[in-house]
This record gives structure tokens, C-alpha cells and sequence, in this order.
């Protein structure tokens, strides 16, 4: 008896669509790649399905190049669709939507911390509503294409976005695409030295895997987005024209929500912002490079240059972030303000006296070099472009002048240089002590490689207390009070400093970076502990080895970073000049300091660049102009 089968007959080369479902042709009400039943006829038993292979079998022999089987995967995504079509709109779903999320996120998103706040997101980007309108008139190809650009743009956007919010919060300005760069080295030394070397190659990972997945996510989702909108074309374009008439009416009626207007273009005006950011710097280049050519003093001759100060013995100090908020920042001020009160009245009891002001410095919160090379040259380097040009450069530094007259042994005790140090020459240093010129033994303190009071006393051994022919000009950095200000070290007798290996217990016993770094308070309470520290090391020390003919001009290089100084913080730093001898003092009657270590708050404000000249001038140097 024949056993009669049903099935379906394969489609014919000229039946079979060669691109099934593609966006353009999605049904309306249907999103691109929606699983559908296939025609399929179920066999009346199993064996009905052997009988009917062969019959298929000469067909798909003769089959044309339409009729080619499809990629594994892409057969394999049909099968999985074809058997769970609810779990396969639900994913659809789910990720058409986290493209939505990804792209207005993208749109909206500041970039500073301080604006991250929900009601940025409550917005109608225009962004977003002038994309729509291009994919929706672009064919296919041409739309996948535009739609990943775009996505890419969005990736590379958000990136600069976060780029901007970290040199916020650290440095108080936004990144500069064109200079900023070489700066991520460092933030990756700050985080080994912070947290430990393998903590800083994992960040370093997870930031490029990070970079490379906003792009790629970006991309995906807006091309998701713009098949989305094709396979809807009719209802996408009415909802587009809308949405368009929505942002014109909030723009011009001023409409808000919790305090922003609905109507933005903040991603156009973020990438407004780094455009005309990379064009101020490209000009700034040429401008600064004339203008460090220009110098009052560069043609002094050196008999002419600070005869007021022959046979003193100058000491120009950087302390490392120590700025106005240590002074008036009502948690860090007490501690520091005790601090300094006792040390004026201890120089006092050795007959020194001093004088305070502030400085207004050229960077914040870090780029510490910025504002040593500015206070030294007279010229306002607030950028990475700007000191390469000045250093490389003949420019007239406070440093070098003295080294200009042949009258001072010149020499920079520099615990923080931890490799070649070209700037050296620039600074007019004959002798240069950096981290491994010390003989330190002991541990690191976080990124500080020494505490202050052994830097001091090591330069006391190595070269202020040596008898010597001449005179002694050294610029000192101490860098105990660099951020992340944890763990810290405390003052030990003078006579205890040794090599350093009494501060293994200190260092072992102290605070934990992590535990303080992303706690503003307690991040607050331990930069006073190292202000007070830096300081108490700098005054015992001036009281211990200081001379008659000792003077000593010490200064903060820059504010701390904004989550210890506050959000729009100033950039003031404290400047002071210690001397016994009263002529030096006298000198400088004309600049109405506070008499003291703390500057008053209605104290003179200058600029960080207007202290050289200032000096210079005091103390009777002679201006002969070059580059003008």
C-alpha cells in the first residue's frame, strides 16, 4: 500500500525574497527582524518527515545562488526566534530600548560632576530630533553608515565628557584634547603610588576597555535606533516634526523643568566648547612664545641683578597644595592656623620676623610645575604647551638670577623628580638633589617619596650647613602634603631623622589612602595634618639651622583639588618672607603684608606671574628690557 506524505514543497529560486524582513520592508507595526510563523505544515507522524527529505533533496540540488544556505549564526538567531518568539520580542524590546537610554544619555549627559543631577536628563536634546531627520531620508546603506558615525560621535563625545569631569574635579578646568594628553602617564603614577602598581595597570585596562566599549555600544545603538525608525518611517517622521515643534515652542517660551529649560543642545555646545578650546590653544601657542621673549630683567647684567641680598643665604620653598582653603576652610583651618601662629612666635624667640600675602597661582589642584615655573619666571604658564616653551627657552628665572650674579652657590633639593630632570638648567640650578640624591631609606609615604622633615635635614647635611666660599641659593619642594594626603608622616626628633628608616612604623601605622580618598571630610582633616606638618618641618627647621644671614621665601604652589577646597574654590595661595636681618623686611614695607606666617584675608592679592619683577625690584635690581 503507498504511503502518501504531506509536505511543503521548497520555494523556487524566483519565489524565495533574497533578504528576508529587511528594515525597509518590515510590514507596518512590526520592528526589523520581528520573528514570524513560517508557513510550516506539522507531519501527521514522524515518519511522515523521512519519506519527505528525499523529495526535497533533487531541488535543493538544483537550487540557484539565491537558494545558498545563510551563515550558521544567522540560521542559528532564526531557529532560536522561530521557537521562543515571546522571549525574542522581549529581548528586541529590552535592547531597543537600552539604545534609546545609551543615546539620549549620551546626548545629555554635563561634563562636570556638579551637574549630574536627574533633571539634566528630563530634556529634549535637538540633537537627537536632527538625527532622525537625516536617517530617515537616507537609503539603507547610507543610513547604517551615518547612524554608526553618529554613534562614534556620541561614543567619542561621552568620553570627553568624562575626560572633563575628571581634569574638573582634579585640576579645575576641563581637558584640552590638544595638550592634556601626556597628563594621563601621571594620573596613572598617582594611582600606583596611591594604590599600589597592580591597581594602576588594572585602571589603565579598564579605562581603554571602557573607551573601546562606549564607542562600539554607541555605534550599535544608534544603528539599532535608525532601523527602528525606517521600519516605522510614516510614524517615525510625524513623531520627529512633533517633537521639533515641542523643542521650538519650550525655546521660545523659555520652558523648564526642575530648574533647566526642556529645549537643549548641550552636545552641540560641549563639542562647540573643545573646538573653539583646541583653537585658543593653537593660537595661544604663537602669542606666548612672543610674549616669552619680552623680558624686563633678561638684559641685567649680573652686578646688576638683587645687590640688596649679597651674602644672604636664599631659600625659595614650595609647599606642595598648600592654599587659602588651609587657611580658611573651617575644617582645615583651626589645626593650621594653630600651626602657624606657633611657629611666627617660635621664629620670633630666634629673632626672625615675617611677612604674608597671597598669590593668585596658575593652576589647581595639581601640575604643581605650572606654578613653579610661573612665580620663577614672571610669565603666567598655565598650560603644558606654555611651559615647554618657556623652558626651552633663555628666559630670565628668580632661581637663575642669582646664579647670574656669580655671587651664590645655586643648588634645588627636589624629592619629588624621580627621573631626568632637563628643566635643571632652565631654573639655573648648578647642583640638583632629586629622590635618589638624598640618601633616603626609608618607605614611601604615598606618592611622597620622603617626608618633608628629612628632605630638610638632608639638605642641611649636603649643603646649607657645609662651610663653603660663597653664599647659598636653594629652591626646596616639599611634598608631604600631596594628595592623597594618606598615609603621613609626623615629626620626629632632629636628631632621630637618620636615613629614614625610623618612619617604617610611621608609614606602616598610618591611614590607608583608599580610606579616605573618596570622603570629602576626612579627606579635609588629613591635607591640614599635612599642611601642618610641611609647615612645623620648614619653621623648626629655620629655627634649628637658620642664621643672621638665612632668608627664606616659602609659598603653596596651588589649592588642593576641589573635593578638599570646594567647588569654585579661588586659586590664592599663601606666599611669606622669613628673614632676621630687618632690611630685608623693610624692602617690602610697600607691599602691606600681614605682619606673621598667615596672611590676613584682606591681604594683597597678586598674581603668581607678578612676584618675580616685584622681588627683583625690591631688592634693587635694575631693569634692561629684551624682546620688546
Amino acid at each position: 500500500m503507498p504511503v502518501f506524505t504531506r509536505f511543503r514543497q521548497p520555494p523556487t529560486p524566483a519565489d524565495e525574497p533574497h533578504e528576508e524582513d529587511t528594515p525597509d520592508e518590515a510590514p507596518e507595526g512590526r520592528e526589523p527582524d520581528e520573528p514570524h510563523e513560517p508557513d510550516v505544515v506539522e507531519p501527521e507522524d514522524p515518519g511522515e518527515a523521512v519519506e519527505a527529505a528525499p523529495a526535497a533533496e533533487p531541488a535543493a540540488r538544483t537550487a540557484g545562488p539565491s537558494d545558498a544556505p545563510r551563515p550558521a549564526r544567522r540560521g542559528t538567531w532564526r531557529t532560536w526566534r522561530t521557537r521562543h518568539p515571546r522571549a525574542a520580542l522581549v529581548l528586541r524590546r529590552t535592547t531597543t530600548v537600552l539604545a534609546a537610554v545609551l543615546v539620549l544619555g549620551a546626548l545629555l549627559l554635563p561634563n562636570t560632576l556638579v551637574a549630574l543631577e536627574p533633571n539634566r536628563f528630563a530634556r529634549i536634546p535637538a540633537e537627537a530630533v536632527i538625527a532622525a531627520v537625516l536617517l530617515l531620508c537616507l537609503p539603507r546603506t547610507a543610513r547604517r553608515v551615518a547612524a554608526a558615525l553618529f554613534g562614534l560621535g556620541l561614543g567619542v563625545l561621552t568620553v570627553l565628557n568624562l575626560l572633563d569631569m575628571g581634569f574638573t574635579e582634579y585640576l579645575g578646568r576641563g581637558f584640552n584634547v590638544v595638550l592634556d594628553w601626556g597628563l594621563l602617564d601621571d594620573a596613572q603614577a598617582y594611582v600606583a603610588d596611591s594604590m599600589g602598581g597592580a591597581a594602576a595597570a588594572w585602571a589603565a585596562v579598564g579605562a581603554v576597555v571602557l573607551v573601546v566599549l562606549v564607542l562600539v555600544v554607541m555605534a550599535l545603538a544608534a544603528v539599532r535606533l535608525g532601523e527602528l525608525l525606517a521600519a516605522h518611517r510614516e510614524r517615525a517622521a510625524k513623531g520627529a516634526l512633533t517633537v521639533a515643534t515641542v523643542w521650538m515652542t519650550c525655546v521660545a517660551l523659555g520652558v523648564q523643568t526642575f530648574g533647566v529649560p526642556v529645549a537643549t543642545r548641550s552636545a552641540s555646545g560641549a563639542l562647540e566648547a573643545q573646538a573653539h578650546r583646541v583653537v585658543d590653544t593653537l593660537r595661544d601657542e604663537a602669542a606666548f612664545a612672543k610674549e616669552a621673549k619680552a623680558d624686563r630683567f633678561g638684559a641685567t647684567p649680573g652686578a646688576q641683578l638683587v645687590p640688596d641680598l649679597r651674602g644672604k643665604d636664599m631659600v625659595f620653598t614650595f609647599i606642595e597644595s598648600y592654599g587659602r582653603s588651609a587657611i580658611e576652610d573651617p575644617v582645615t583651618a583651626p589645626g593650621v592656623g594653630r600651626t602657624l601662629d606657633a611657629g611666627t612666635k617660635a621664629l620670633a624667640a630666634k629673632g626672625f620676623r615675617a611677612k604674608s600675602g597671597w598669590l593668585t597661582s596658575a593652576t589647581y589642584g595639581g601640575s604643581s610645575w605650572l606654578g613653579h615655573s610661573t612665580f620663577l619666571s614672571g610669565l603666567w604658564v598655565d598650560n603644558q604647551q606654555r611651559y615647554r616653551t618657556v623652558t626651552a627657552g633663555d628666559h630670565l628665572t628668580l632661581t637663575k638670577a642669582f646664579r647670574e650674579t656669580g655671587e651664590w652657590d645655586t643648588v634645588g633639593v627636589m624629592p619629588g623628580v624621580q627621573k631626568a630632570w632637563p628643566e635643571a638648567e632652565w631654573h639655573g640650578l648648578d647642583k640638583v638633589y632629586d629622590a635618589f640624591d638624598l640618601g633616603y631609606r626609608g618607605p614611601k609615604f604615598s606618592w611622597s617619596t620622603m617626608p618633608d622633615q628629612y628632605a630638610l635635614e638632608a639638605f642641611q647635611r649636603l649643603e646649607h650647613g657645609r662651610k663653603r666660599d660663597r653664599p647659598l641659593m636653594a629652591e626646596v619642594i616639599l611634598t608631604s602634603s600631596h594628595q592623597p594626603w594618606a598615609p603621613l608622616p609626623r615629626m620626629v626628633g632632629w636628631d632621630e631623622v637618620g636615613d629614614g628608616s625610623v618612619y617604617e612604623g610611621i608609614e606602616a601605622s598610618g591611614v590607608e589612602a583608599s580610606d579616605i580618598i573618596a570622603d570629602s571630610t576626612r579627606s579635609k582633616e588629613e591635607y591640614g595634618k599635612s599642611v601642618a606638618y610641611s609647615v612645623t618641618s620648614l619653621t623648626q627647621w629655620l629655627e634649628r639651622y637658620g642664621t643672621d644671614d638665612t632668608v627664606l621665601v616659602f609659598l603653596g604652589d596651588h589649592q588642593p583639588l576641589a573635593r578638599v577646597s570646594g567647588d569654585g574654590a579661588s586659586r590664592d595661595v599663601p606666599v611669606s618672607v622669613v628673614a632676621k636681618d630687618p632690611k630685608v623686611l623693610d624692602a617690602i614695607d610697600d607691599w602691606n603684608w600681614t605682619e606673621g606666617l598667615k596672611p590676613a584675608g584682606d591681604a594683597p592679592v597678586w598674581r603668581m606671574s607678578s612676584f618675580r619683577d616685584r622681588f627683583l625690584t625690591a631688592y634693587g635690581s635694575t631693569p634692561h628690557p629684551t624682546g620688546e
